[in-house]
């Protein structure tokens, strides 16, 4: 009973300190400088990978702020033939009237051509069932000859983007006569 008492209390004996032979020194030492040199890489690695990180975010932000530079630099040519053709308006005879007219409607056509490359679209809607997803009613006008709920006049043009909506068309709807 005393020897259970002396083994389940007591720490069991140091165990013997063996010593290292050089050849088992030298492995230690390799992979103490292999283990280092992971470490070093592990470190570069990372750093790397922030500056990346940061670099992309950078990169990003550059192509946001400037992403309209291409559609921006075909509306500066725009801009120049409006002020040409008002540069034309000084001249107050018939052909530079006749003139200026053409020129405006050039413009106007370069200008939707400019837009149309950019995706947006016109919303053609006289004619046309009212829709309120890309119309929006000013105001509703008798009509005997165009059915109740059709667009009888476009007030202002609407536009989309591809598939989105930016402006929708104010239009004049028709509703039965003597309601």
């Amino acid at each position: 009973m005393v020897a259970a008492k002396e083994s389940s209390g007591t720490t069991p004996p140091p165990a013997e300190v063996s010593t290292v032979s050089p050849e088992q020194l030298a492995e230690l030492q390799a992979k103490a400088a292999q283990a280092d040199e992971y470490w070093d890489r592990l470190l570069r690695q990372t750093a790397d990978f922030d500056n990346f990180k940061k670099r992309n975010a950078r990169e990003r932000q550059e192509a946001v702020k400037f992403a309209n530079v291409a559609l921006l630099e075909k509306l500066v040519l725009v801009l120049d033939n409006f002020e040409m053709g008002l540069a034309a308006t000084n001249t107050s005879s018939e052909a530079g009237v006749t003139a200026l007219q053409k020129g405006i409607t050039m413009i106007i056509s370069q200008f939707k051509g400019v837009l149309a490359e950019a995706g947006l679209e016109e919303i053609e809607a006289t004619g046309k069932r009212f829709d309120p997803n890309l119309h929006e009613a000013v105001s509703q006008q008798e009509s005997a000859e165009v059915p109740e709920g059709q667009v009888l006049q476009q007030v202002r043009k609407g536009y989309r983007l591809k598939e989105r909506l930016i402006r929708p068309a104010s239009v004049i709807v028709a509703k039965k006569s003597g309601v």
